[in-house]
């Protein structure tokens, strides 16, 4: 059997994405945000970490559970699954485009 030189139609960048993938994409992304947004507005921080910016937010959350409430330990799981989430796309937009090659 020759495998060389055949394309798998289930690659990337074989196979056309239709817009409504798109759209999906769009609307969970901005579903994200927006719950990131939420739990913000109505999380409560400690009274020894009052953060006002995004690296001291990211400093301050580890004192968020403190306060036992669903809001804030959303909150925390929220900011610190998002940078992993950000790397995930990045890595599959590099795979896409063929910089980062899969050996």
């Amino acid at each position: 059997m020759r495998s060389r030189g055949r394309k798998i139609p289930f690659q990337f960048g074989h196979a056309e994405i239709g817009m409504s993938r798109y759209v999906v994409l769009y609307l969970a992304q901005a579903g994200w945000v927006v719950l990131g947004w939420f739990l913000a507005s109505r999380s409560l921080w400690p009274s020894t970490c009052q953060p006002d910016g995004i690296l001291k937010a990211y400093m301050c959350s580890f004192h968020l559970p403190d306060n036992r409430g669903w809001v804030e330990a959303a909150l925390f799981t929220w900011m610190w699954s998002t940078p992993l989430l950000i790397t995930l796309v990045a890595i599959g937009l590099l795979r896409r485009s063929g910089l980062l090659r899969q050996r």
